[in-house]
């Protein structure tokens, strides 16, 4: 895919600065440990099992290119190319009973072997007005259609309620690529289908290089001067305007109340087009707000409650507004193509970006009902008001809230009442639907919450902000409650309930206050993620293996999980969550805001207490999940497969500690050997599970309790190794290794989700 950025001519030239913050030098980027400098994966000998099983010329099997739709489908290829039905019942042993073939060709190999078997594209795409040093980076992943049945390794972002925190910029419709959204990484595809886990898109969009802003030259076009009656009788015209007005018609409105046309006399301005780059021009003033900053993402913070002193800045942001709103109309009028429109949208700058979502958040949930020139006789309504209300109980009957009943009682009242006066700036943006998209919303529905309870123990949770999102907090001494960007929240997930961006209930701690918030401490794990990674994703993870003619079947194993074979494991039991502040350096001035934790979960295992810090922001990656497996996997993706009570054996397993020689540090004590039904000895040590290549795969067997899970998570977490998350019921055990291999990591979580029903 081409990285080279587009040349801006024309218009963009002159607006787009050269040379701002937007351009950098080029970011010396470590080793890839799994690109290999894009030179073919190693190949190992294949494994001598008969006579057949003999080593393959590597000229005769180069590793290839593929290069792909981002919805590249590997069924309708192996339907297509063979004609072959998919099995109707599950493999049980390889090769399939029936099969005399020694050598499969490649329209049968996919058919055998790659059928219902996902596979894993990476993309990297140019950031528009900026030098080649930045890219963004996709990963998509198909091959397994169920029909109708959507099959995705996401969240619905409907179950979840968090479909405000993205944006479609082409305008209402679904979301079918990542890179159609205003805010990147993709909300759309951050949450993985598992509490707690993101989706393999977000994990290689996580590597992108984006400019930390894209300043604009002043047009020198102002626009004119409003007043606030003349700016809200606009906008509460626009609020019936039809989307199929004639250039003429928008002209008039346009050139007579609020902008100047130069050359009225000589050649008016009225086609769409001129009109469209007019307002892109009087948007790129630099006095308006800029909404691709953090700090200005909760856009109610600029009109809530004004003081007569704050009524120019009150004017500016509806002033601000109304442009938006007129340009929205202008790019989503009937006489464009949606490509027209889209490749349109593309172009324009950033910060005016942000100020059309606002626009068009606006059009589809405010409605103006009254207006003067005095702020406090402005009367918005609030369409999204009832749909908000219903979102809040449910939110806080499934996280349940402490001080529940006297919420929902406070809810109600308000979904009750005609004229809604806000409690906070927070719950006018959630209740408005004035959100942008992004990291806000989840920060946004839990101070609502917290701003409608009653309780005045709610007082001293008021700092939550999206801008420390590694956060979390006590309430009542009852339940702690962490964002899903959290280590702990992360950690905890699967014995918890996962909904809006937040993690609860979990345990309580000794060490908060009866309600306090608290901030983590995590480090960056060192075991990142590479380009180079992401773009040859598809080589690194085919279910074939290396392209060639001819593919012995002697070079394939069926693997499958420990799931079914006896009971699972009960060894352990999430015990304590320990959190110890962080010292700050003058202890006579400290920082302002919440304090800083490191954080600790206690685990007992058979009976014997075992601390692991979370010491590492470590992420998990949700399975794709496959159809028709098991699936036979090709003997050069390695595993090595342990129990879940054998984890705590397992010391520095990425070799990320070998060369500072701290893997004998304290946080490397010896772990204990527990018995899980299998013969082993209890209460011994364990000996030490090395990884034999930088490749291999750790293959965990997490079955039973959610608590197990927990387990392999806070071990990750001490050790700073990401991992992907599988359920066997949903994703065979070859082809979640093989995502592994995709993503570049070494760990491997299996859980059964059928078992663990049975545990709670």
């Amino acid at each position: 895919m081409d990285d080279k950025p587009p040349k801006a001519s024309g218009f963009w030239g002159g607006l787009l600065r050269r040379g701002s913050s937007a351009t950098a030098d080029a970011k010396a980027k470590p080793t890839s440990r799994k690109a290999k400098d894009a030179a073919p994966r190693p190949r190992r000998p294949p494994p001598e099992t008969s006579a057949m099983a003999r080593p393959r010329d590597a000229d005769t099997r180069p590793r290839r290119r593929r290069v792909t739709r981002f919805s590249d489908n590997v069924d309708a290829e192996a339907s297509a190319s063979s004609g072959r039905e998919s099995p109707l019942t599950p493999l049980t042993e390889w090769p399939p009973a029936g099969t005399s073939l020694h050598e499969l060709s490649r329209e049968q190999a996919i058919a055998l072997i790659a059928r219902g078997a996902p596979s894993h594209k990476g993309y990297r795409r140019a950031v528009p007005h900026v030098s080649h040093e930045f890219y963004a980076l996709y990963a998509a992943s198909s091959g397994n259609s169920r029909g109708n049945r959507e099959t995705t390794d996401r969240a619905n972002l409907h179950d979840t309620m968090v479909q405000l925190m993205t944006f479609r910029m082409a305008g209402p419709g679904e979301i079918s690529s990542p890179w159609s959204t205003l805010e990147q990484p993709s909300c759309a595809y951050q949450y993985g289908a598992r509490p707690g886990t993101i989706t393999l898109n977000h994990w290689a969009s996580m590597v992108s290089e984006f400019p930390e802003r894209i300043s604009l030259r002043d047009s020198g076009i102002t626009p004119r001067p409003l007043t606030l009656e003349q700016v809200f009788e606009r906008l509460q015209e626009l609020q019936s305007e039809r989307d199929d007005l004639d250039e003429g018609t928008l002209y008039r409105t346009l050139y007579k109340r609020i902008l100047r046309d130069p050359d009225r006399i000589l050649s008016p301005r009225k086609s769409l087009e001129k009109q469209i780059t007019d307002l892109i021009m009087a948007l790129s003033r630099p006095h308006w707000i800029d909404f691709t900053d953090p700090k200005n993402q909760v856009v109610t913070r600029f009109i809530f409650d004004p003081f007569p002193e704050d009524h120019d800045e009150y004017l500016a942001f509806f002033h601000q507004l109304l442009l938006g709103v007129e340009l929205n109309v202008r790019i989503h009028n009937k006489q464009h193509s949606d490509y027209a429109k889209d490749k349109l949208l593309q172009q324009i700058p950033p910060t005016i970006r942000w100020t059309l979502a606002l626009a068009r958040r606006w059009s589809d949930y405010v409605r103006v009902d009254h207006y003067s020139a005095i702020v406090d006789d402005v009367k918005l309504r609030f369409k999204l008001k009832k749909r908000q209300s219903k979102m809040l109980k449910r939110f806080a009957t499934t996280l349940k809230w402490p001080n529940l009943n006297e919420t929902l009682d406070a809810v109600q009242r308000i979904e009750n009442e005609p004229a809604f006066d806000a409690a906070s700036s927070d719950a006018f943006a959630f209740f408005s639907g004035l959100v942008l998209p992004g990291p806000t919303f989840p920060f946004l529905i839990m101070n609502t919450l917290i701003d409608t309870d009653p309780d005045e123990a709610t007082n001293e949770l008021a700092l939550l902000t999206h801008l420390h999102p590694n956060c979390g907090f006590q309430y009542r001494s009852s339940y702690t409650y962490w964002t899903t960007s959290c280590i702990v929240g992360k950690v905890l997930a699967p014995t918890c309930q996962t909904l809006a961006g937040w993690v609860g209930p979990a345990c309580p701690t000794a060490n908060l206050g009866r309600s306090q918030i608290a901030r983590i401490r995590a480090r960056k794990p060192k075991q990142v993620l590479q380009r180079e990674d992401v773009e040859s994703m598809g080589e690194r993870s085919d279910p074939l293996g290396p392209p060639s003619n001819v593919y012995p079947v002697e070079e394939y194993v069926l693997v499958t999980p420990n799931a079914n074979l006896g009971t699972p494991p009960d060894t352990a039991r999430v015990e304590l969550l320990t959190l110890r502040e962080v010292p700050v350096l003058d202890p006579t001035q400290p920082p302002p805001g919440p304090k800083l934790f490191d954080a600790t979960i206690q685990i007992a295992v058979d009976g014997v207490s075992w601390p692991l810090r979370l010491a590492y922001d470590v992420s998990f990656v949700n399975a794709w999940p496959c159809l028709d497996g098991p699936h036979p996997l090709f003997f050069d993706y390695i595993y090595q497969r342990i129990t879940i009570d054998q984890i705590l054996g397992v010391r520095d397993w990425a070799g990320l500690y070998k060369k500072s020689g701290s893997a004998r540090s304290a946080r490397s004590t010896p772990m204990p050997m527990v018995h899980g039904g299998n013969g082993r000895k209890e209460g011994g040590v364990a000996q030490d599970i090395e990884q034999q290549d930088d490749e291999e795969v750790l293959v965990v067997e997490a079955f039973g309790v959610p608590d197990h899970e927990v387990l392999a998570r806070a071990w990750c977490a001490h050790w700073g190794v990401s991992a992907v998350v599988a359920d066997v019921n949903k994703t065979c055990m070859a082809c979640a290794i093989r995502e592994c291999y995709a993503a570049a990591l070494t760990v491997l979580i299996l859980v059964d989700d059928a078992s663990n029903r049975k545990y709670e």
